[in-house]
């Protein structure tokens, strides 16, 4: 039983994996070439007016947050837009209806989008260290927050595809809650330049502490607490990860 199901999220997660490398100039090199332009926009836009933050250059110091924006917005992608997909095609019943259980399912749908965000991540880094010459501080660190942002993101995408009933439900998701957050997390910037409000409000935000954390394994530097960034996400993975269960469970918006 064990087996059986291991293999059967084995080959969802495959199906998931599969499925986003058979667009791979769309879903991978894609996402790595616009963040490489955000990089080249900004750095050519405000490279001689702030040449550095908090002791390093601009350049270095947008580098890791772009990285994670890349893995925060793709992870979240990859599972909205499968199970959305699958829901308006109505194959959606064919995974369900596999020998998988609803944490089962969880598991794989958001383990493919974990996959797609953290090689997204790899090919926008690789592309980075062609033109700026990123160095590692903290290996450990690195792991973890990717992890924790995949895992995230994923998770909440996960749900947005089961809840939405159409495109523009999800676009809506991505365009008034993904990309506000995101670029309000301290990507471009530090959050100790910004006034009290908006720090407050940077703290509230678990993109912050993702991209504050990776920024860390690169610069060994960071705006915030690392143990109650940690903490916040561990505790946000949980929870998002327990509604993907209970979505599957309850069958919402997938069995009738």
């Amino acid at each position: 039983m064990i087996s059986s199901n291991y293999l059967s999220v084995w080959s969802l997660f495959k199906k998931e994996v599969f499925r986003f490398f058979k667009v791979g100039i769309q879903t991978i090199i894609g996402p790595a070439v616009s963040s490489l332009l955000f990089l080249a926009v900004f750095n050519l836009a405000l490279g001689r007016s702030v040449q550095t933050i908090n002791g390093v250059s601009f350049a270095k110091f947008i580098a890791p947050g772009l990285i994670m924006m890349t893995i925060l917005q793709n992870a979240f992608s990859n599972s909205a837009s499968s199970i959305g997909q699958a829901k308006s095609q109505g194959n959606i019943v064919d995974v369900l209806m596999a020998p998988l259980g609803d944490f089962e399912l969880a598991l794989g749908y958001v383990g493919g989008s974990v996959a797609r965000g953290l090689i997204c991540g790899l090919v926008t880094a690789i592309g980075m260290i062609i033109f700026i010459p990123l160095s590692i501080y903290s290996f450990a660190a690195l792991l973890f927050y990717a992890i924790m942002g995949s895992l995230m993101m994923g998770s909440l995408g996960t749900m947005v595809g089961i809840w939405a009933d159409k495109w523009d439900q999800q676009q809506g998701i991505t365009n008034f809650v993904v990309l506000p957050l995101t670029f309000l997390s301290g990507t471009f910037y530090s959050i100790s330049r910004l006034p009290d409000f908006w720090q407050n409000f940077a703290n509230f935000n678990p993109f912050f502490y993702n991209i504050d954390g990776f920024r860390y394994a690169f610069l060994g530097q960071s705006d915030s607490s690392l143990f109650v960034g940690s903490v916040t996400l561990i505790t946000i993975n949980l929870i998002l990860f327990f509604f993907c269960y209970l979505m599957f469970k309850t069958g919402y918006k997938l069995k009738s």
